[in-house]
C-alpha cells in the first residue's frame, strides 16, 4: 500500500516545549523511510535589527548552534533532513509558508510553548494559528507524546466531511496495522438515530478494508466525550477535523478541535479537507 504521508515537514523552535514533536518527526521519517523537511522559524523584524544589531547577530549565532543540534539529532536517527531557516516577523507565517514551498502533506508542531500555560488547556498562539492557515493536515504533538501503537481513535459527525475523516482515519490504522475506534458525539439524544447509522456504515466500511474496527455514538459535551471514548479505548493518536471560514483562510477553529488539542495528552492529528 502506498504511504498515507510522503512528504513530512517538522515545525520547530528546537526549544524545550518542541521535544515531542522533534521525536515524532524523526520517528514517523525512520519508520516510514522517508526525508524529513525540518523549518525553524527565527523572529525578524529589520526595522529593530536595524537600531540593535548586535540582537540580530545573537539570534543568528543560537538558530546555527540549534541547526547543528538538529544535524545530530537526524544522523544520529538515521534520517535525511532539509534543514530551512525562515526569517519574518510571524513564525507561524514562516511555517505555513514552507509547507507551501514544499508541497507538505503533514505538518508536525509541538502544542504550546512557554506562553501558553493559561488554564493549562488551549494550544499555543502560533501553533493555532498554523492549524488554522495549514495548506495541509496538522499533527499536534505534546511534550512527552510518542509514537501511536496500540489504537486510532477516529471523532467525525455524520456529514461529507465526517466521511472524509474517516477514510483518512482507515489509510492510517491500515498503514500502521492499528485497530480503529469511531466515536460520533452529538449534544443531544435526540440526534443519536442519525449518528448511529453512520457509525454503523464506517465502521462496516472500516472492516471491509481489513481494519478491525468499532464505533460508538455518545451524547453529552462533544470534546469531553471524544477525550473519554480515547480513555476507554486507550487509543494513542486522536484523528479529527476542524471546522473554518474558507472565506478568511480557516482563521478560526471549532472549539471542539481546539478544546481536544490542547487537552489530549496523545497526539491529535487534524485533517484539513
Amino acid at each position: 500500500m502506498a504511504q498515507l504521508f510522503t512528504r513530512l515537514l517538522l515545525a520547530t523552535e528546537h526549544s524545550p516545549f518542541d521535544t515531542g514533536a522533534e521525536a515524532m518527526g524523526l520517528a514517523l521519517a525512520q519508520r516510514c523511510q522517508l526525508p524529513l523537511a525540518i523549518v525553524l522559524p527565527l523572529v525578524s523584524n529589520p526595522e529593530y535589527e536595524a537600531i540593535a544589531p548586535q540582537i540580530a547577530a545573537q539570534a543568528e549565532r543560537e538558530a546555527a548552534a540549534k541547526i547543528a543540534e538538529l544535524r545530530q539529532q537526524a544522523g544520529a536517527a538515521g534520517v535525511t533532513i532539509d534543514l530551512h531557516l525562515r526569517r519574518g516577523p510571524e513564525p507561524y507565517q514562516g511555517i505555513v509558508d514552507e509547507a507551501i514551498a514544499q508541497d507538505s502533506d503533514v505538518i508536525i508542531i509541538r502544542r504550546r510553548g512557554k506562553r501558553s500555560f493559561l488554564a493549562n488547556l488551549l494550544v499555543g498562539e502560533m501553533v493555532s494559528k498554523v492549524v488554522a492557515h495549514a495548506p495541509c493536515h496538522v499533527l499536534i504533538v505534546p511534550r512527552e507524546a510518542q509514537l501511536w501503537q496500540q489504537r486510532v481513535l477516529v471523532a467525525a459527525e455524520a456529514t461529507a466531511q465526517g466521511r472524509q475523516i474517516v477514510a483518512t482515519s482507515i489509510a492510517v490504522a491500515t498503514q500502521c496495522g492499528l485497530p480503529l475506534q469511531l466515536v460520533t458525539a452529538v449534544p443531544a439524544e435526540a440526534l443519536q438515530s442519525e449518528a448511529s447509522a453512520f457509525v454503523t456504515e464506517m465502521v462496516k466500511l472500516a472492516q471491509a478494508q481489513g481494519v478491525v474496527a468499532g464505533g460508538e455514538v455518545r451524547v453529552g459535551n462533544p470534546y469531553k466525550e471524544i477525550l473519554a471514548a480515547r480513555e476507554a479505548c486507550q487509543a494513542d493518536l486522536i484523528v479529527m477535523g476542524s471546522r473554518g471560514e474558507p472565506n478568511i483562510g480557516r482563521a478560526l477553529l471549532g472549539g471542539v478541535a481546539q478544546k481536544v488539542m490542547g487537552l489530549s495528552e496523545h497526539p491529535v492529528l487534524v485533517l484539513h479537507s
